[in-house]
């Protein structure tokens, strides 16, 4: 009797998970905003929330997990900065592991940083990586960045806590070889060659044009123009040498308006997308500071957030978004398709979820309280 037995409960072990440990779809052709009749612009594509999402487990690896309780998958607790590479890697800055984790798709292998040694981390909050694959990360308790090669051996640091207090977003220039933190307590940026040597800085505390007030995130973009987000509910931009340009946005509940502005990218039409904490949402500005498209709200459906944070476009146009509460990252994807009826910098009077004199109240999905922590 126990041999037929065992041969049931294996069989309905491996059933079990052959049927359901496949990988979910690769995209969700049905969640697009604004939604229909209008022209998709934004389309949901996955989230990112464990090792799983990458590596490849063969069927016996998943029973041996299943009978003995012994997995060894990696899930993301609290990830606030997200960075995507070229050659499909995604760096995420977690603030729950205290960790970098390694996302890579090609590979179809999921790694961490600063795990021991003198690459050690303790609060990740922001990374990025540079043409070489060098990777930098801010850690705002050891006050500094810490740099490492594409392999994860740490090289050097830049600053320490005599020159930094909270730097958290960071952003790097490959053209001028610069990297770009800002500091959340000494409201300003510095500037540091991939050597890690002091440049310059700008900014300072205030409401005035250049000045800041507790910055958060910053993005570089193809043209070396510098996109900083701060408590002023305002988005800043910046030429290479920290030179004031522009800014947009004001704090309240409208259309265009911040109540929590966190991550902040361009895709590869210049349309600048910037997370609201407080919204759950993404809006998407022209480059002059018109609204054009907001997407997502509070929830923990596909496409939905919990204190989304950190943001990054990669060069196919995906965007990804750390998805705090909801422990994972969201992955969505810019349908660029021009067209004169179709243009996402040109949007229509009826179109849902573009430019209204209307508050952004129902359905933008304000979050609890807690939301103001980070």
């Amino acid at each position: 009797m126990r041999k037929p037995l065992l041969f049931v409960t294996l069989s309905l072990v491996i059933g079990l998970l052959t049927g359901c440990g496949g990988k979910k779809p690769l995209s969700n052709p049905d969640l697009v905003w604004p939604p229909p009749p209008e022209a998709p612009r934004i389309q949901f594509l996955k989230s990112i929330s464990s090792s799983e999402d990458v590596e490849k487990k063969s069927w016996m690896d998943r029973v041996k997990a299943f009978l003995f309780d012994k997995s060894e998958t990696a899930r993301l607790v609290k990830p606030y900065a997200v960075f995507a590479t070229p050659n499909g890697r995604l760096y995420v800055a977690d603030s729950g592991w205290r960790k970098v984790l390694v996302f890579d798709s090609q590979q179809n292998q999921f790694s961490m940083l600063g795990v021991d040694g003198p690459g050690a981390l303790a609060g990740p909050l922001g990374v990025t990586a540079d043409s070489a694959g060098r990777v930098y990360v801010t850690d705002t308790v050891l006050r500094k960045c810490l740099v490492y090669d594409a392999e994860g051996k740490h090289l050097f640091n830049i600053g320490d806590l005599n020159q930094m207090e909270r730097p958290v977003g960071i952003g790097v220039n490959n053209e001028l070889k610069r990297v770009y933190i800002v500091d959340t307590r000494k409201h300003k940026a510095f500037v540091f060659d991939f050597e890690g040597k002091p440049l310059f800085d700008f900014g300072q505390r205030g409401t005035g044009d250049g000045e800041f007030n507790f910055p958060s995130n910053l993005f570089v973009d193809k043209t070396g123009k510098i996109y900083i987000t701060d408590m002023n509910f305002r988005v800043q931009v910046f030429d290479p040498d920290g030179k004031f340009l522009s800014k947009f946005g004001s704090v309240g509940t409208g259309f265009g308006q911040f109540s929590l502005p966190k991550g902040i990218g361009v895709d590869s039409q210049g349309h600048i997308y910037v997370v609201d904490a407080r919204f759950n949402n993404v809006q998407i500005f022209d480059p002059n500071g018109q609204l054009l498209l907001f997407f997502g709200e509070f929830g923990g459906q596909e496409g939905q957030f919990w204190l989304p944070a950190g943001l990054t476009i990669d060069s196919q146009d995906r965007i990804y978004v750390a998805d705090q509460y909801n422990h994972r990252v969201n992955v969505f994807q810019f349908l660029n398709r021009p067209s004169p009826a179709t243009s996402l910098s040109t949007p229509k009077e009826k179109r849902p979820s573009a430019v209204k004199a209307e508050p952004l109240a129902s359905g933008s999905g304000v979050a609890p309280d807690r939301s103001e922590k980070n």
